[in-house]
């Protein structure tokens, strides 16, 4: 049954508030809940990304390997994600960098007399420029700042690039993290206070503080913390180096590292902790050790 935890003052602000909590759970279950029950018509084989073979997107590529064991398949040197198809075969998902150059590629499935290329090629696509303006200390580092991130970045790395080679089954379909408006913010070239920084690596969404955030896909708690510039956030490890990064958090869920989580599980409320201009959710899908496009993963609005 869902708990609700009360406040000792009974002010009008935090009726205002329980309110508001209260709509977001509920409405938030119930929205899952309408998933779910629409989940039993998806493809029988579970389920799989949207492909987008483009810097930033998932290539999917047949393996034309029939054993129960799964195959070993590689990019650029990195193990990939790999399950099996309707017809026996297996495929292999392909998380293509940001950073990748549109052109011929290929992955390299491993085989009895070592190893046999599987070719596909990489689209160009163009992103937006996006400027944001954020307190300079969010830019311009303190030498306290420096050193506190350069501590957390190990930590969160670790969590969204590890590999686990785990076949946890994903169900049929992803679920959606919160309701609220999705921004194509993915990819855009993000400019500070008129200096440039890395490409947007996952996607935004709109909503107000306190909404409840849910799990993507089934996953195991791979790191929990709150950190300078991603303030509370949680980070799930789906298997085969397939992760989910969710951060900004008001709050978290009592969860702990290891724990093995369904999908759609509550891991905490939509916030604004970290470097924000506003509350919402920001959503990262890591694969292969690339941010990919989180809306190749989600179901369509």
């Amino acid at each position: 049954m869902m708990s609700i935890r009360f406040p000792l003052n009974h002010n009008g602000a935090f009726r205002s508030v329980l309110r508001r909590r209260l709509f977001g759970r509920l409405f938030g279950r119930l929205f899952l809940c309408l998933l779910a029950m629409g989940a039993g018509s998806a493809v029988a084989d579970g389920f799989r990304p949207e492909q987008g073979r483009y810097p930033g997107g998932v290539a999917i590529i047949e393996v034309p390997q029939h054993s129960q064991s799964a195959p070993l398949v590689t990019f650029q040197g990195k193990r990939l994600y790999t399950q099996r198809t309707p017809a026996g075969d297996w495929e292999a998902w392909v998380g293509l960098p940001l950073s990748l150059q549109p052109g011929d590629y290929q992955v390299d499935w491993a085989v009895k007399a070592g190893s046999l290329p599987l070719r596909f090629t990489v689209e160009p696509k163009q992103y937006r420029e996006q400027r944001l303006n954020v307190d300079r200390k969010h830019v311009d580092l303190s030498a306290e700042n420096l050193a506190r991130y350069q501590r957390e970045k190990p930590e969160i790395l670790g969590a969204l690039d590890g590999w686990r080679p785990t076949q946890t089954p994903l169900g049929e379909q992803a679920f959606v993290p919160v309701m609220g408006e999705r921004s194509d913010s993915f990819g855009f070239r993000r400019i500070f206070n008129g200096e440039a920084r890395k490409p947007h690596s996952g996607m935004d969404i709109a909503a107000p503080k306190g909404m409840p955030v849910y799990s993507l896909l089934p996953g195991r708690v791979a790191a929990i913390g709150d950190y300078f510039f991603n303030g509370k956030t949680v980070i799930l490890d789906h298997g085969q180096g397939l992760t989910s990064l969710y951060c900004h958090l008001s709050s978290i869920e009592d969860l702990r590292i290891g724990q093995t989580l369904p999908g759609g599980t509550p891991l905490g409320e939509v916030g604004a902790t970290g470097r924000v201009t506003g509350p919402h959710l920001h959503l990262t899908v890591s694969l292969n050790g690339a941010r990919v496009n989180p809306a190749l993963f989600l179901p369509k609005p």
